[in-house]
């Protein structure tokens, strides 16, 4: 899973561009006949890249991964933990999903999914 997060993450900036250049085209073709104030375009962006960014996303399954691994590594009964930090796992990752405009962000999304269904299934044979 971290291996697909760490993709999804060093994706994340080409993203954020193409969602600025591709915000930038549409603006222009409303307002191809009046002049274009091109800083309010760029805070327009900067706005709406902001709102389509995964890096919180990515920092707290990041974070979740790791918690997961401790948790796996204890002694200590962990099956309703690890199921609630799943849980989380998938809303983090589906958050990325709706945001992601992405054909290859979302194929990643898929197989992170598809692990965390694995891991779902195994913990619950878990106390």
């Amino acid at each position: 899973i971290l291996s697909l997060v760490e993709k999804l993450e060093s994706r994340s900036p080409a993203i954020a561009e193409e969602n600025m250049e591709r915000l930038r085209r549409r603006i222009s073709e409303i307002v191809s006949q009046q002049m274009i104030d091109e800083n309010r375009i760029l805070q327009e962006a900067a706005i709406f890249a902001d709102k389509s960014s995964i890096t919180e996303e990515i920092v707290r399954l990041k974070s979740h991964t790791g918690y997961l691994s401790d948790l796996l590594k204890s002694d200590d009964p962990i099956g309703r933990k690890a199921d609630f930090l799943v849980q989380e796992m998938f809303r983090e990752i589906n958050t990325i999903a709706s945001k992601a405009n992405d054909l290859e962000m979302s194929q990643m999304v898929v197989e992170v999914k598809a692990e965390l269904e694995k891991i779902r299934e195994q913990m619950q044979n878990i106390e």
